[in-house]
Formats: structure tokens, sequence, C-alpha cells
């Protein structure tokens, strides 16, 4: 590979914007300069900028991927941009919004309905990347051509288009496209006349291979190697040891080599970000931690992985970071109940509502994530019946007269009640769980995607309520916590986790943390089961008791000297207490390695 006609080598070392604070993506970027790279790159995410169709994409705050760009260009790093619109990443819906998703066209294709709408967002997004390359001065030298096309279509028209829509927008420098090394995927995502790049976790030199012998005039570039894998919730933590990942790197670099880690600091999935996976029909919620065992670690700690890759990489000189920045002492604060889980949750005001016959989705409601609290009035004859809520996605609580029935999921979908022959009230409130972000369950819909049935009758009439928890603010939050303790309509006064009467477990509560000067701490909420946590009013993320993953990685600039409110909003158990505690605990570990057939 050849820069201004000199030999050069890409160093390159994935951070992604979105997943970093920033008030923090300075200090990334240094970590990452000192492990010896010369390059940083950065995936795009569509939904990230633009979650609302009505809304113009938002760059600004820590959405300015141009100051994310220009920051690390002043740092002396070159910038590597992969805009997708696909970007899989383990992110929600692999980055697409779900406003796309939700509509009626073939994704990732040349279907006019899909490149209509992603040549508009491209219209706004690539002239800020061409504005910011080499040729004009700036740090980007490279971007990618989709994403790794070739594990889901073989639409070649689509993917000249996406390389045309580059161009046709200003983008000069190197283009490549980025796939798993195999004749079948490379077969369906490389592109005549763009640089074909590989992505793998092992078996460099075969790869080495199979590219030279498709293209023996190019370069070897691994645009992704996978040094250590991502989590799902209730299974191990995944890590992959030190020597291992060296020795693919080596293989890797070996013979003028290019390579860009992933990830070199993984940071975190805040809010509700974090993507999916499905196997054999059974979706996998990827954890709130985006750590993926990286040589920089979530909170930014210089891990052995570290130490080692630098030396692989030839890096020299005294490091300009601490191995590990200041975390607050450990602590614990009593979490104080304030509200009923319904009840807070009508408390605030939805954007819209919907009433139909059958259950809207959340796509239809124009919601990305968080929950949609379902209303219908059947009436049930006396005696036991079945209720079934035939499909939903992902998780449901469900309620009937302000009573807890059960939860409702891909194992459990059929509840016994008992009529009397009066009208009753069912509640049910689905969790989007996470969007799946690889494979061609992409753009899955969310909310009660089949019918509910009273034995073999539908429930029809259905009010949706949307609950959009990425979006609320502190006032939302006031308004959930300040809610009034009043049973569900239709409730028999019985005391449960429904109608907020002081006894009942889930619901809303906080804890007041006093900090001196703030730093890095990570939350833990023994005896909590499942549900979220903000901090001083931003949403840290999802938290669960089947693990792996137990502390949520609060950064510093989410504090402030004085007090501090943590918010929680728990929907199965809620706990006695909030911990702070000085180190993560991500769960017990399990070796992997990704590897291609």
């Amino acid at each position: 590979m050849y820069r201004n006609g000199v030999p050069h080598r890409i160093l390159s070392g994935a951070l992604h914007y979105f997943r970093v604070h920033p008030d923090l993506w300075r200090d990334r970027i240094r970590r990452i300069a000192d492990l010896g790279l010369n390059t940083i790159d950065t995936y795009v995410a569509w939904n990230f900028h633009q979650p609302r169709e009505d809304r113009a994409p938002s760059f600004d705050g820590w959405r300015d991927l141009e100051r994310f760009i220009r920051t690390v260009g002043e740092e002396g790093l070159d910038v590597i941009v992969r805009p997708g619109p696909y970007i899989c990443a383990e992110w929600s819906n692999g980055g697409l919004p779900g406003w796309i998703t939700g509509r009626d066209l073939a994704l990732r294709s040349s279907d006019p309905a899909f490149t209509s709408a992603l040549g508009t967002w491209f219209d706004d997004l690539i002239p800020r990347i061409a504005a910011l390359q080499a040729s004009r001065g700036g740090p980007v030298v490279a971007v990618q051509v989709e994403n790794e096309f070739g594990s889901y279509g073989d639409d070649h028209a689509y993917m000249r288009w996406s390389r045309d829509a580059l161009t046709e927008r200003g983008i000069q420098e190197l283009l490549f496209t980025a796939d798993g090394p195999t004749d079948l995927m490379l077969d369906g995502g490389s592109l005549p006349g763009t640089l074909m790049a590989a992505t793998l976790g092992s078996k460099p030199e075969a790869a080495r291979r199979l590219l030279a012998g498709r293209r023996p005039e190019e370069p070897f570039l691994v645009a992704e190697f996978w040094n250590g894998w991502f989590d799902h919730w209730g299974k191990k933590h995944h890590v992959r040891g030190v020597e291992s990942a060296v020795h693919t790197l080596r293989g890797i670099v070996a013979d003028s080599g290019s390579v860009s880690i992933y990830m070199a600091h993984g940071g975190t999935n805040f809010g509700l970000w974090a993507g999916a996976n499905e196997t054999d029909g059974r979706l996998e919620p990827i954890v709130t931690s985006y750590d993926s065992d990286a040589p920089i670690a979530e909170d930014g700690t210089l891990t052995p992985k570290f130490f080692a890759m630098r030396e692989v990489l030839g890096a020299e000189g005294p490091l300009r970071s601490p191995e590990r920045m200041p975390v607050l002492p450990p602590a614990r604060a009593p979490l104080t109940r304030r509200s009923g889980l319904l009840a807070g949750l009508r408390a605030v005001e939805p954007t819209t509502t919907r009433t139909a016959p059958r259950p809207a989705t959340f796509e239809q409601l124009g919601l990305d994530a968080g929950m949609v609290l379902y209303t219908a009035h059947p009436r049930i004859p006396a005696g036991t019946h079945q209720l079934t809520l035939s499909d939903v996605r992902d998780r449901a609580l469900v309620f009937v007269d302000g009573s807890f029935l059960g939860i409702a999921d891909a194992d459990s979908r059929a509840f016994e009640v008992e009529g009397t022959g009066e009208v009753v009230t069912v509640e049910v409130l689905v969790e989007n769980l996470g969007r799946i972000n690889y494979g061609p369950a992409v753009g899955g819909h969310k909310g009660l995607l089949g019918p509910v049935l009273v034995d073999r009758r539908t429930v029809q009439g259905w009010e949706s309520v949307p609950v959009a928890l990425q979006e609320w603010s502190d006032t939302e939050l006031s308004e959930a916590l300040a809610a009034d303790a009043v049973p569900s309509p239709g409730a028999t006064g019985c005391t449960d986790a429904a109608d907020g009467s002081a006894d009942a477990t889930t619901g809303f509560a906080v804890a007041q943390l006093h900090v001196d000067t703030p730093a890095d701490t990570f939350l833990a909420l023994p005896g909590s089961r499942r549900g979220f946590v903000w901090v001083n009013g931003f949403l840290l993320g999802r938290y669960w008791e089947i693990g792996p993953q137990v502390t949520l990685y609060c950064p510093a600039p989410l504090l402030r000297s004085g007090e501090n409110t943590v918010t929680v909003l728990e929907l199965e158990q809620l706990g006695k207490e909030v911990e702070l505690r000085d180190r993560p605990e991500l769960g017990p570990p399990e070796e992997y390695i990704e590897e291609f057939d």
C-alpha cells in the first residue's frame, strides 16, 4: 500500500464516537495512539443521528461527527469512516432507523424506496465527511462502501449505487469493501475496481491467500480484526487470551499487511442502543457494556493485551495516558421507591397514542426503542380461561384488572385467567430487548405482532401507548416519579406490582449520591432483577440479574460535584440499594475466537 507514492501501512483501531462520552473522546484517541496505531476508524450510525423520520438528522453534541473526526486529526492520526448505512456493530438494527425498516421495502438493495431514503441521508452526511478528507487538509484517508454486504446479499447494482453515492457527493479518497474471507461473502460484497478487504478473527494466512488469489495486485487489508467479542444477556462474558490475539495480529501485519483492531476501545451501549442476534429463531439481546475484551477497556484502562499489542506494533516512547482513570471510592446508597410501575408510566404524557382493532407495532407508533403499554377491555365468561399472546417481541408484563399475571416471552405465552362474565382490563407492557443487528432478520418489528386470544377468540380494540424511555428528559422522569399511587383502571384493590401501593416491588425509585470530585464509577443494583438506570437524567442502560454483566460503567462526565441522582425503573423486583464499585464486574469469562470455516 502506498500513500503519496510512499510505502504506507494502515495500523488502525476501531473507536465509535457514539459509544464514548464526548468529553472522553480525546483521552481515548490518545490511548489508541499510545497503542502504536496511526489511524482510527469509526462507523456512522444512521439511527443515532435520525431516530425519528419527522426530525432532521442531528450533528451536534454527542452526535457531532465532524468534531470527532477533527479531534482525531488534532492528535495526529488518520481517520477511516464507515458510513454504512448498515453497520452491524452489535448496535440496534445494525444502525438502520426503525422508521426505515418499518416500511414495506427491500432493505440494503437497489429497491428505489430504499435508495431514495438512503440518498437523502447521504445528502446530509457524506458532504460533511468529504470536507474533512486528506485531499482537503483533513484527516479522512479512506471510506468504506456499505459493510460486509456479502454476509447479507448479492445485489451488485446496490453495491455499485452505494459506491457511486459516495463519489457523487465528493468522496475522493480510498474506497474499499469489507467482507468475511470466504468465496460466498466475497462474491456478494466485493466490487471491481474497489479495494477488497477482509474481516476476521483468526487464520489471516488463509485470508491473505484467498484475497491474493482474487486480487494479486492489491495490498492485504484486514478491515476488522476481532481481538475480542461481545456478550449476550444470560451467557458468559467473552474474552480472548492475550497470546491468541497477539499471534493473529502478528500474522496480519507480516509482509506489510494493514489492519484495524476491532475494537481497540469498545466503549458502552449507553441508553437502549444495544443490538441483538437471533439463533434458531431465538432472540439473543446484547448487554449494555461493549468492553469487547479490547486492549483499552470500557473505562479506558490499559490492559495486558494493550501492552502485548503495543510491542507487536513497535510502539516506543512513554505513554501519554495513565494506565487507569481515577475512580470514586466504593459506596452504597439506599433506593427509595417513589411510584408504581404502571402509575409512573401513565403519568408521562405520550407523544402519540393509537386506538385500533389490533395492537400497533413499535414501528407504527414511530418508536425505535423502549416499551409500549397496550390496553384492551374484553369480557371474559365465568370460569377458567386461557389468555394467549401469540407473538410478543420481545418480553411483556401482563396484568388483568391491575393484578400481575405473568411474564410473556418466547417460552411463556399463555396464562390462566378466572372470569366472572364481566368486562376486564388487560394491560400488556411490551419491552423491546434490542433490535437484531446481523443476518436476514435485521429490521424485524417489535410489539404484539400476533393476536391476543381469550381461548379461541381474538381480543380486539386496543389502545397502544409508546413509552419512549430513550427520549425522556428530566421532565418525564419527574412526572413518573411524582405519579399518584392510583390503581389501574378496573383494579380490584389487590396489592401487586401494578397498582402503585406502598409494598409493591416494581416501579420507579431514586438514590442520592454525594460526590466530592467526579470520577468514574461502576453501578450495581444488588437484589434488583431487571430494569433501567438513569444518572442525573442520562439513561445509562439496562441491567438484568441473569448477567453476565453486573456493573454499569458510569463515566465521570455524567457526575457533578455535590448531589447526584440515580433513578431506577425496576420491572420485576426492586432491591434496597445502589452500590458504587471501584472495578467492573462483567461476569464469568469464556474464551471465544470467531472463525470462518
